[in-house]
């Protein structure tokens, strides 16, 4: 049943702003209003004040449909996440996006999910695909996520792509987070050996020389790990 937000206290008005950015950030296109509501489990007249509200303050934007997505100013919240990893990474997303002429990005790990905190697209191309700051999915699921497991030990229930990423030293993925988009990643490692983060490149073109894209991202995010020593 939906939430008719009656008796809700003022803690859960930002819970539920904040589940709608959560939803927002996995959707591939723009989003009706009764749509959003049902997916977040609230009644269409409290998501619809609540989306106006975010969008006030710019965290979400509305297409010429009047459907929503995630605005510039999730942009600019995640430009201040962990400036030190992102100084350190931003100049190696640059040069992979040149490089190889696909969107470049950042993704860490926040509980169970894989969240982008920074992205470059290349500028040289006729095409490419936008990924955006913000966008979150499964830690367990694409490129990326698979990428921040790569360093914790070996479980018999790890999926065969996780055991294969770990023999390649990156790890890719084919339609699991976005339906059609191919993810290749590379974890930036901590002191401990853990991942600190994630490096990966997002791309539709399924004549890519894998390899060498995956080289080109190990390379990158081992010197982004050597940045931050």
């Amino acid at each position: 049943m939906a939430d008719d937000g009656a008796s809700a206290p003022q803690s859960q008005t930002l819970d539920r702003g904040l589940r709608i950015l959560e939803h927002l950030a996995t959707l591939a296109t723009p989003q009706p209003v009764a749509e959003v509501a049902a997916a977040v489990g609230l009644h269409r007249s409290i998501a619809y004040r609540l989306l106006r509200t975010l969008e006030d303050h710019q965290l979400v934007e509305r297409d010429g449909a009047g459907h929503y997505r995630l605005g510039l100013g999730v942009a600019a919240l995640a430009r201040g996440v962990r400036t030190d990893l992102q100084a350190a990474a931003l100049p190696r997303l640059d040069a992979l996006a040149a490089e190889l002429g696909m969107t470049a990005f950042l993704v860490v790990r926040a509980g169970d999910e894989a969240v982008t905190v920074a992205s470059v697209e290349p500028h040289d191309t006729a095409a490419h695909v936008s990924y955006r700051p913000g966008t979150r999915h499964p830690v367990g699921r694409g490129g990326p996520g698979l990428a921040l497991l790569m360093s914790e030990p070996p479980a018999p229930q790890d999926r065969a792509e996780l055991q294969e990423a770990r023999r390649v030293g990156w790890a890719s993925s084919h339609g699991e987070v976005i339906p059609g988009l191919r993810s290749i990643a590379a974890p930036v490692l901590g002191p401990d050996g853990g991942a600190r983060a994630a490096l990966a490149v997002v791309y539709v073109d399924d004549g890519v020389d894998v390899d060498r894209v995956g080289r080109s991202v190990v390379e990158a995010a081992a010197k982004v790990t050597a940045a931050l020593r």
